[in-house]
């Protein structure tokens, strides 16, 4: 009964959009206590202050529900269909990542997962599931390693053989004692791509991220002024980075997203420096609506935009930091400043 119901259950994930899925047992990540631990003692998780708490179940996913015997943990496609790096070389235009290019994954991705979750309780009375995607206190990286999805690269992302690294990661945990799958195996050679594109070298050895110096971190996680010397390197990126995950050769083997919200919106795909940091409160809020984009709030976007005008060249753009230097966010003002001097 239980590989038979297994077996519809990958169908089932299937006809959802979900290109993958596997499974591994809530206590298949042993080793992950100690290394989030240790990468929290070092400080390298900055300003998120929300790793360091509730570690016990980060690190240990059968802590976070007793009664689960089972996480299935399923991939779902984001694959772009243009160049992501194409626009690093636009100086007036913003690097926008590719998975905020759209909607946010958040809300279509724990919908399908709750669908599938309904389908499987129609199919076994009794059945209980609790549905987790990137906001709860679990490690979807190493789960996804330990249920076969693929293995975490040298810039610490999941990367598949059959799937490449543009995916989202969602789990069910439930009390179902299904058959688990063997973890994948490390298979990135002695590629180091993604470790050698690393603007601010956030890599201090493979399979090891400094988030403090990772730009997507600093764009969209780090309040407040970021170091100058970081500054300077974050090029016109504005939220997010995808340079690690653009140069990884398994993307040939990437697949198309099913998801139509997933699919850029073009106006998102290389967007004016100039219009985007003349965008007050409303209208930010407006242009991003239903974005994740819009949860870092207009006045960081915006000190993130001038960092960009201020790493640009282009003197055009002066007039467009001076005319913020005035603004009333300090943090604001602050790289208004810099991108005024720069320039």
């Amino acid at each position: 009964m239980t590989e038979t119901l297994l077996h519809q259950l990958r169908k089932r994930s299937q006809e959802e959009g979900f290109a993958k899925m596997g499974v591994c047992a809530p206590d298949a990540i042993p080793q992950a206590a100690e290394r989030l631990a240790e990468y929290v003692d070092k400080g390298r998780h900055g300003q998120m202050g929300w790793m360091a708490e509730r570690m016990h179940w980060r690190g240990n996913p059968a802590e976070l529900w007793a009664d689960a015997k089972s996480v299935v943990m399923l991939a779902e496609p984001y694959t772009p269909t243009h160049d992501p790096m194409a626009v690093l070389g636009q100086s007036d235009r913003g690097a926008i990542s590719v998975y905020a290019q759209n909607r946010d994954y958040h809300d279509a991705l724990k919908k399908r997962l709750k669908r599938v979750g309904r389908w499987l309780i129609e199919q076994a009375a009794g059945t209980e599931i609790k549905v987790f995607v990137d906001t709860a206190p679990v490690m979807e990286k190493p789960l996804g390693a330990a249920a076969g999805l693929g293995w975490q690269g040298k810039h610490t992302n999941l990367v598949s053989g059959d799937l490449g690294n543009w995916f989202f990661l969602g789990a069910i945990f439930t009390t179902l004692d299904f058959t688990k799958d063997k973890a994948g195996t490390d298979r990135c050679g002695s590629c180091r791509a993604c470790l050698d594109i690393c603007p601010t070298k956030a890599f201090p050895a493979p399979y090891q991220l400094d988030a403090r110096r990772c730009i997507s971190y600093l764009t969209i996680e780090h309040k407040g002024p970021v170091d100058e010397e970081l500054r300077a390197l974050m090029g016109n990126r504005i939220y997010g980075c995808d340079d690690c995950l653009a140069v990884c050769p398994w993307n040939k083997f990437a697949v198309a997203a099913h998801e139509v919200g997933y699919h850029a919106r073009e106006e998102l795909k290389a967007p004016k420096l100039a219009e985007l940091a003349r965008l007050d409160d409303a209208a930010f809020r407006v242009f991003f609506s239903k974005s994740p984009v819009k949860r870092i709030g207009r006045n960081q976007f915006v000190r993130n935009v001038l960092y960009a005008i201020g790493n640009s060249g282009d003197v055009s753009l002066k007039t467009v930091a001076s005319e913020l230097m005035h603004d009333e966010d300090p943090t604001v003002v602050d790289a208004a400043t810099w991108a005024e001097a720069r320039l």
